[in-house]
């Protein structure tokens, strides 16, 4: 049975359809919450009289006059009843049943998943049972809306905003909300600030990227060589501890195949060529390593570390039994001593050499995995061609030993809020809770129960009897829960000295390597989460930063601090905007950046400068003797020319000619042509000279002479008849 109300006369220009049961069946963006009754809508079906017409058209006139209409996509009912109580007006937020689909298949695939709400979240749940709330929001519907606030980054295109509407995300902001894009940043952070990313970030690696892939392998083997260090130290304190020899258990015929195999492995060998590694690695540190060669450089083959590998598989992961003497313990320990003094993620590492395998752009706990052998690692990263050839895999070392609560795994939820980009303004939350896993921790399974522990994923799991009962069935402590923890440990003052200072550091250190990639904007503020592991010396690690973060009452503890931290959040957005002593709850401002000053962008204006290029002289061309010499006497006409001298004719004319080369018998010399005749023209000579003979003419020396003075005279009477 279902009945059709009318509730045009309200103002509301819709129908509402109640089921027998009294609920309202979803429309695609909106819905009812599982909980109304028939009795609570009975209540709502009558008319507004007149007079609360005229009550909501003077709230809605007063809304719009001093710019407070607002906008909400989401389940948020703690953002809304904080507006309306500060005298905001709610213009509904506009979403089609095909916007709906598009925003879920969204969120089911593998580039945009950069938020931290659940899918379920997505659709509102909850419907506004206050009439007059709703008249208002139909009077102001073509209004402008000068407060937005979204749970997804592209629901508002910030390009169409005017400078003083409000909107609760940054663009591009995904250059440190992704796993990729807050590995690639915080290696540049040595350009921002002197702190070193490896004492708060494990160290993560995009296996789609060449260069990335392979300096991934090296850090495997160089954490296997550590591990194995590590193994053979903690077996000696195991020996001395029990007094008896240590034993890994496992199972029979296995443990049996792998002593066999052991057999035929050199210990002493594994260990120096362990050692031999690291050494090589405190020597890069050192930059000691510059000038040896690369053939040099390389410690061990492909193949040799290949069967390196495969040893320390059956020690470590085999669990077979070996003997260690004291001489290879103390070698170990002065090691890893030198180690630690470099190496700040020394003492995360552990011996397993466990690695954590995540999709680069997801979020809660989706798609993450947890391996301990190169070749599955390699594997399960080369399975997505897809996701592959979009760089969204990383792999971050895994902390293996992590602080533990009653022996049960935890992570911390810290809340931030960045006002402003430049200059670079970050709001802490004071409180924060803690999330557990359902399982207790070991790291003889990989299983996700053990190791995630994202409320998205343990909500779906029973805790096991084996957990300590000292961990509540919702998974969820306050902060003050677990610092009476600490407290019973006498650990209580690290928490102030060591895990919230940590944090923060952690926090402004990830802001800063994405300064200049998130585009600013004034009148844009985004609240964001942050989850951190915790070292047994409760040094804090961060693990990924999420926007929109999940605000869903979904345990107690959720209900009470994801409310207050709504709350807070527009405290200092709008509450300081008109007051700077105004309360702002329980956030704290930890940074503010001195502002950068941007020139002001006036349009295109080109300006070339430049200095000419001298044209470089070439060499002369090779020109006959008179040409040059004629070219001289053209450059120096204020000089009076020196007598040219007449260069004699050669020996074989003259003995052809029965003349002897002396002064007495030269032939006489014409006088020199003026500079005028023979500087600027040039004299053509032609020669009429037989091309064939016949037969051969008998030879004249009378002749010939003959023939050498006519020419010569004809050479002369051209230079006087120039004249």
């Amino acid at each position: 049975m279902r009945v059709n109300v009318s509730m045009e006369a309200a103002g509301f220009g819709q129908s509402v359809h109640l089921s027998q049961d009294g609920q309202q069946p979803t429309d695609g963006c909106h819905s009812l919450r599982p909980d109304t009754t028939r009795a609570e809508v009975k209540v709502i079906l009558p008319a507004l009289h007149p007079e609360g017409l005229r009550t909501a058209k003077a709230l809605a006139d007063k809304a719009v006059k001093m710019h407070k209409v607002f906008s909400v996509q989401g389940p948020y009912p703690v953002i809304r009843a904080a507006l309306r109580a500060r005298g905001w007006v709610e213009q509904r937020f506009h979403c089609s049943k095909q916007q709906h689909q598009s925003s879920e298949s969204r969120f089911s695939s593998n580039d945009a998943s950069y938020s931290d709400e659940e899918t379920s979240d997505n659709v509102e749940k909850e419907q506004d049972t206050d009439r007059l709330h709703n008249l208002m929001s139909r009077l102001v519907r073509n209004e402008m809306v000068y407060f937005y606030w979204t749970n997804r980054r592209d629901a508002i295109n910030t390009n169409n905003l005017q400078k003083e509407q409000i909107v609760n995300h940054f663009a591009k902001a995904a250059s440190f909300t992704t796993k990729a894009g807050l590995c690639v940043n915080l290696r540049n952070l040595h350009w921002f600030d002197s702190a070193d990313p490896d004492t708060f970030f494990p160290r993560c690696y995009r296996l789609a990227a060449k260069d990335e892939r392979h300096a991934f392998i090296e850090d495997y083997r160089r954490t296997a060589c550590t591990s194995l260090l590590k193994f053979i130290v903690e077996q000696d304190k195991d020996i001395q501890s029990k007094g008896t020899a240590h034993n890994i258990q496992n199972v029979q015929d296995q443990r049996k195949q792998k002593k066999q195999e052991l057999k035929q492995l050199a210990l002493s060998q594994l260990i120096d060529t362990a050692l031999k590694v690291c050494q090589e690695y405190l020597e890069s540190l050192e930059h000691s390593d510059i000038d040896a060669s690369q053939e040099a450089s390389q410690t061990l083959t492909q193949e040799e570390w290949a069967e390196f590998v495969k040893s320390y598989y059956l020690v470590v992961h085999g669990g077979a039994q070996i003997k260690s003497s004291n001489n290879f313990v103390s070698c170990c320990k002065a090691m890893l001593q030198r180690l630690e003094k470099v190496s700040p993620q020394l003492s995360i590492d552990g011996v397993q050499n466990i690695w954590i395998i995540k999709p680069g752009a997801k979020s809660r706990g989706r798609g993450i995995k947890c391996a301990k052998r190169l070749d599955q690692i390699l594997r399960l990263v080369d399975v997505d061609p897809v996701v592959i050839k979009d760089s969204k895999w990383v792999v971050q070392k895994y902390i293996e030993q992590p602080l533990l609560v009653h022996g049960t795994k935890f992570d911390v939820r810290q809340w931030f809020l960045v006002t402003d980009w430049n200059p670079l303004t970050v709001w802490f939350y004071k409180k924060c809770y803690v999330r557990f896993s359902t399982q207790p921790y070991s790291l003889d399974t990989l299983d996700s129960s053990v190791h995630l522990c994202n409320n998205s994923i343990q909500k779906h799991l029973r805790p096991s009897q084996q957990r300590h009962r000292g961990i509540p069935a919702d998974n969820m402590w306050l902060d003050n829960q677990f610092r009476a923890f600490l407290a019973s440990q006498d650990r209580e003052a690290l928490w102030e000295t060591v895990v919230v200072p940590g944090m923060k550091k952690a926090v402004i250190h990830a802001l800063q390597t994405a300064q200049d990639l998130v585009e600013s904007r004034k009148n844009t503020f985004e609240l964001y989460g942050a989850d951190f592991m915790l070292g047994q010396d409760l040094h804090p690690w961060l693990i990924e930063i999420n926007a929109s973060p999940t605000m869903a009452p979904s345990t107690s503890v959720t209900a009470h601090l994801c409310a207050a931290v709504q709350e807070d959040t527009l405290r200092v957005v709008l509450d300081r905007r008109g007051d700077r002593t105004a309360n702002t709850g329980d956030f704290q401002l930890i940074y503010k950046q001195v502002s950068v000053e941007v020139p002001q962008y006036i349009g295109i204006n080109l300006l070339v400068r430049g200095v000419t290029i001298k044209r470089p002289c070439p060499l002369p061309p090779l020109r006959p003797s008179y040409h040059l010499a004629a070219k001289r006497r053209g450059l120096h006409k204020e000089k009076d020319p020196a007598p040219e001298r007449v260069t004699p004719l050669p020996k074989m004319l003259l003995r052809r000619a029965g003349l002897r080369n002396n002064s007495s018998e030269a032939l006489p010399s014409p006088p020199p042509p003026p500079l005028e005749a023979c500087g600027p023209k040039q004299v053509e000579l032609t020669l009429n000279l037989p091309t064939r003979v016949n037969k051969p003419v008998p030879f004249n020396r009378a002749s010939q002479f003959e023939v050498l003075s006519s020419r010569r005279a004809e050479v002369s009477n051209v230079c006087l008849d120039n004249i």
